[in-house]
């Protein structure tokens, strides 16, 4: 069925205006609905996220986007839902990435910024509402043309067409259509007239990106531009006690040796004479207190936390006088994990009296402006950011250090500077997703149906380092996952416990699921070989009243032939999660070498993430999502020795490579609730499925990542 939209004139922005040349500019700004909270449906209303369009006497409808683009598809996806209620031509439509401003802010990140796979939900009704709004003013403008009754017209594919037959284009409609009335109110399209929404249209950035043309942050050239690289401690937290620049500044084209904080930066007409230079610094380190910090050291610690009492998530019932007929106790551990992003960490930033430009792959633009306005006492307007394509998110561009830290280094020397983080930098600088340890305890009575659940986990807080609010003492991403356990058991107390050994932790795609979907899904798999059931029946079982999540996880069973015996020396493992709204259910089949090493040949999924706007974007993402959890699965891990990372870079820091990526198939639930996010939903249960399938296969239950061939192989 259609839907009215309608905002109060106090909550609404709609303007527009018309030069001959330009044509129609309509821009909207409108509060978002959002499903996650009543927080965040408070946020929303005092919050309003912003979309633009711009129709030129050529025909072409270019949608203004300012959420970043890092390989999700964002610029490709919000189009079509502008170009939806638009009823615009796809073959016309552009996309243009927005500038830095408050009016492009995501209502769910409470900045113009791009995570926790909001994009979507955030805009689901601004963008359309802004396109079903020049839609109807280029019908008003039609019908004004031809002095006929607006109702005797409709919008046809970028077209404006009479009952008569006349027909007039979006182009040639442009300018006279911005000097219609704004309506203040507009008719949404319900989803069985959608023709674009739900279709798997070109991508709009591909072209771009197959010729080249595409910008990313690297690819930024600026006229007396310098390039600068920073020297850290190797020991995490560390500073400078001394340094001698000499031998480095008598190499030709470098400008600048200059001390960065606790680094030390060498600024250069290239990239290969500032590392050159680098490499040749005399400096002397202050290691600090973290000098004897090791990976055994911290997961001793992480161990001994969840041995006492710790602050509470959440509590139901009371987990100490539930009568059970058998206990089970399981403790779970993951490492630091690292970004590894394709494309190295960079910025450019020029420092001009009174402003300061910056070209960057940043998920969090709006970031940027406020905090660069803070530290140089600038306006945040007075600090311009132009997002480049993002060779790769997954959370570490959300981070300001690289931003920050460019920003610094143009204002020291006068010029605009480009720096660069080398793998092997970035890899070593910090910014990890948490280690984690948690001890799951669960009663289960005579049936084996669980009626009692103490789950604890120690990890550190992401919340310290981003300056979030933590409500209760509670860090909520580090008990994603956790302490919304799915499961229908009567008695359950989830505790965290904080630990700060100094190592700075961010978010990572999932964030704080990655690690306690992997608890969560390995333990239930326990339970139900501990009850004698089969871990599918056994979950849908204790998911009766949650319909969204038994229904990928009969999906993904389903076609992944759970029913049926997997082919000879392979095992079949299951997981189900949720990721804020978004549902998900994989299946992993696994195979074992005579040496230990695991084998994963094909990964069935099942997403319900409400309606679909781009399903050949879903599928990407998710098969993206899975690639990404199983190099962390079979290979990820930073460790510590006498406070030092000893990982670098892909030789000891491996990624999937393409001979090892298993089939991959998506399966996409058919869904008329409101779009949520598909960016990161798809991470969360391919570990837990691949170590519950060589639990079948095995015998052995894995509860430490990464895979470890040795434990496998005794």
């Amino acid at each position: 069925m259609s839907r009215t939209v309608t905002r109060e004139s106090r909550r609404h922005f709609l303007t527009a205006s018309a030069v001959a040349s330009a044509g129609l500019i309509v821009g909207i700004v409108l509060p978002v609905r959002s499903a996650h909270s009543a927080a965040l449906a408070a946020a929303a209303s005092r919050f309003q996220p912003n979309a633009f369009i711009r129709i030129t006497p050529d025909n072409i409808v270019t949608i203004i986007v300012g959420m970043s683009e890092m390989g999700q598809g964002v610029l490709t996806a919000l189009p079509q839902l502008v170009a939806e209620e638009l009823e615009a031509d796809w073959r016309t439509v552009r996309f243009e990435q927005a500038p830095s401003d408050p009016v492009y802010a995501n209502a769910l990140q409470e900045t113009q910024a791009t995570g926790g796979s909001t994009s979507i939900e955030a805009f689901w009704e601004p963008m359309r509402t802004a396109g079903a709004t020049a839609r109807e003013m280029l019908i008003a403008s039609a019908a004004d043309i031809w002095k006929v009754d607006k109702s005797s017209c409709r919008a046809e594919k970028g077209w404006v067409v009479h009952a008569s037959g006349r027909r007039m284009s979006y182009g040639r409609l442009a300018g006279r259509a911005a000097t219609m009335p704004t309506p203040t109110n507009v008719i949404l399209k319900a989803r069985r007239d959608f023709t674009i929404i739900g279709k798997g249209e070109r991508r709009l950035d591909s072209p771009a990106k197959v010729n080249g043309t595409a910008l990313f942050g690297l690819d930024v050239h600026l006229p007396g531009m310098l390039v600068a690289v920073v020297a850290r401690s190797p020991v995490i937290g560390g500073k400078v006690a001394s340094f001698d620049g000499t031998r480095a500044k008598a190499i030709t084209g470098v400008r600048h040796v200059l001390q960065l904080g606790s680094s030390i930066a060498v600024v250069a007409d290239s990239y290969w004479t500032a590392k050159t230079a680098r490499d040749v610094l005399d400096i002397a380190w202050d290691d600090g207190g973290n000098a004897g910090l090791s990976t055994a050291t911290i997961s001793k610690a992480l161990s001994d936390l969840v041995d006492h009492p710790a602050v509470i998530a959440r509590k139901e019932g009371d987990v100490t006088t539930a009568r059970i007929t058998k206990s089970l106790t399981a403790e779970y551990e993951v490492p630091y994990l690292a970004h590894a992003c394709m494309e190295p960490m960079n910025c450019t930033a020029w420092v001009k009296p009174g402003s300061v430009e910056i070209w960057g792959p940043t998920q969090a633009p709006g970031d940027a402006q406020t905090q660069i306005g803070k530290r140089l006492g600038l306006d945040p307007k007075q600090v311009q950011v132009h997002t480049t394509f993002l060779g790769g998110g997954f959370g570490r561009r959300y981070a300001q250090d690289f931003v920050i830290d460019a920003v610094e280094l143009s204002k020291a020397v006068g010029a605009p500077v480009q720096l660069v983080y080398s793998r092997e930098d970035d890899i070593k600088g910090q910014f990890y997703r948490p280690a984690a340890l948690a001890r799951l305890a669960a009663g289960l009575d005579e049936s084996g149906t669980p009626v009692s659940l103490l789950a604890r986990t120690a990890c550190s807080s992401i919340a310290l380092v981003a300056g979030d609010p933590m409500k209760d003492g509670i860090d909520g991403s580090a008990v994603q996952g956790l302490k919304h356990w799915p499961y229908e058991i009567s008695n359950i107390q989830v505790e965290w416990a904080d630990y700060e050994p100094g190592i700075t932790v961010w978010y990572m795609r999932s964030v704080g699921h990655s690690q306690n979907t992997f608890f969560v899904e390995s333990f239930i798999d326990e339970m139900a070989h501990a009850a004698g059931k089969d871990p599918f029946d056994y979950r849908h079982a204790l998911l009766s009243s949650k319909p969204r999540h038994r229904k990928v996880l009969e999906l993904a069973a389903e076609m992944a032939g759970w029913r049926q015996p997997p082919s000879s020396g392979r095992a079949r493992g299951i997981a189900v999660a949720d990721f804020w709204g978004t549902h998900v259910a994989e299946v992993a089949e696994v195979s074992l070498s005579s040496d230990g090493r695991p084998r994963v040949h094909r990964v069935v999924c099942a997403v319900d993430c409400g309606v679909t706007v781009n399903p050949e974007i879903i599928k990407r993402q998710m098969k993206s999502a899975i690639i990404f959890a199983l190099s962390s699965t079979l290979y990820g891990k930073i460790t510590l020795k006498n406070g030092r990372v000893e990982q670098s870079n892909f030789h000891d820091y491996p990624i999937l490579r393409i001979n090892d990526a298993p089939e991959i198939e998506v399966h996409i639930v058919h869904s008329d609730e409101k779009p949520t996010g598909i960016g990161e939903p798809g991470t969360p249960p391919l570990a837990p499925a691949v170590v519950n399938a060589l639990f079948a296969l095995t015998g052995k239950r894995i509860r430490k990542l990464p895979l470890d061939p040795a434990e496998l192989r005794t």
